[in-house]
């Protein structure tokens, strides 16, 4: 019986500095078995882009020390992150319009609901497995 996921598992990078909001987001990936990394801030997360680290999936906080998400998210894309779905989460009201002019993929605002963050890895799971 083939297993509904196929390949390696789902790698998904979590910027987020809020510890929190950052332990729920982990469990939740975590559930639906994704292998995850953690960045504090956006400028974490471009340095780990920098290092040749690969994710399929991020996701970014808004307001963070160092560098914010959007700005993350506009530096990832410049270095040529084209592959990698990148989501702004906030629970910041201007959130939305920040992070797609910065060119994210989506939006979600907090807090992020399972069967949210399950339909958005089984898209980048698909996808992933097309591209194979």
């Amino acid at each position: 019986m083939a297993s509904k996921m196929q390949g390696s598992a789902t790698k998904a990078l979590v910027v987020e500095d809020i510890k929190v909001d950052c332990v729920i987001l982990l469990r939740m990936l975590q559930k639906l078995n994704c292998k995850t990394t953690v960045a504090h801030n956006g400028k974490e997360a471009v340095d780990l882009f920098l290092e040749g680290k690969t994710f399929d999936i991020v996701f970014f906080d808004k307001d963070m020390p160092l560098m914010t998400g959007p700005e993350a998210v506009t530096k990832i894309r410049s270095m040529g992150g084209t592959e990698v779905k990148m989501v702004g989460v906030s629970a910041d009201f201007g959130g939305m319009e920040a992070f797609m002019h910065a060119g994210a993929d989506m939006f979600v605002p907090k807090p992020m609901k399972l069967e949210t963050l399950d339909s958005m890895l089984q898209e980048v799971i698909s996808k992933k497995n097309m591209s194979v």
